[in-house]
C-alpha cells in the first residue's frame, strides 16, 4: 500500500492527469463491500490534501458501516464524453483502489468519520491520439507503471 504523496513522487505526470479527472466535478462513485459481500455503489467527495486522498462520510451511512466492517475500496473519477467527432480527445477516467484507514479529527461529525486510504492501485483509462486504442495507464507499489494498449 501507498499514500498518495508517494505515488505521486513515483509518478508525478500520471498523478497529475488522474487528479484532473477527479476535479472535474464534486462527486465521485465509491464501491464497498456489503456485509454480504455483494458490491454497493455510492456517491462520494473526496479530497487530496497533504499528500493523501481522504474520504468523509455522514453518520450512519451504509458506506460508513461497509468500511468499518471491510476497508476494501474502490474509488471512479467522474466521467466526460469525447468531443463530438474527436474521439481521441477524450481525457479519460481515473480509478483509485485500496482500502480505508481511519483518520483522528479534531472535529469529528457527530458518528461520522473521516478516512485517508492507502493505495493499491491507480488506473487512468483514455483513448490514444487518433482514437482508435484503448490505452490503461496503471500503477501498483512496488510494480511501477505499466501501459496496455488496446483496439
Amino acid at each position: 500500500m501507498a499514500s498518495w504523496a508517494e505515488f505521486a513522487a513515483a509518478e508525478p505526470a500520471l498523478a497529475g492527469e488522474v487528479t484532473r479527472r477527479f476535479a472535474i466535478r464534486k462527486h465521485k462513485t465509491l464501491a464497498t463491500l456489503r456485509k454480504d459481500g455483494s458490491p454497493r455503489i455510492s456517491g462520494i467527495e473526496v479530497e487530496f490534501a497533504d499528500g493523501e486522498v481522504y474520504l468523509g462520510m455522514m453518520p450512519a451511512s451504509r458506506k460508513l458501516e461497509d468500511l468499518r466492517r471491510d476497508p476494501r475500496l474502490a474509488l471512479h473519477s467522474p466521467t466526460e464524453d469525447p468531443p463530438e467527432g474527436h474521439p481521441g480527445g477524450w481525457p479519460g477516467e481515473a480509478k483509485i483502489s485500496g482500502r480505508a484507514v481511519p483518520v483522528d479529527t479534531p472535529d469529528p461529525p457527530a458518528q461520522g468519520a473521516r478516512f485517508r486510504v492507502e493505495i493499491s492501485d491507480v488506473v487512468l483509462t483514455h483513448l490514444n491520439d487518433a482514437g482508435d486504442r484503448l490505452v490503461v495507464d496503471s500503477w501498483q507499489p512496488g510494480e511501477g507503471r505499466r501501459r496496455i494498449e488496446r483496439r
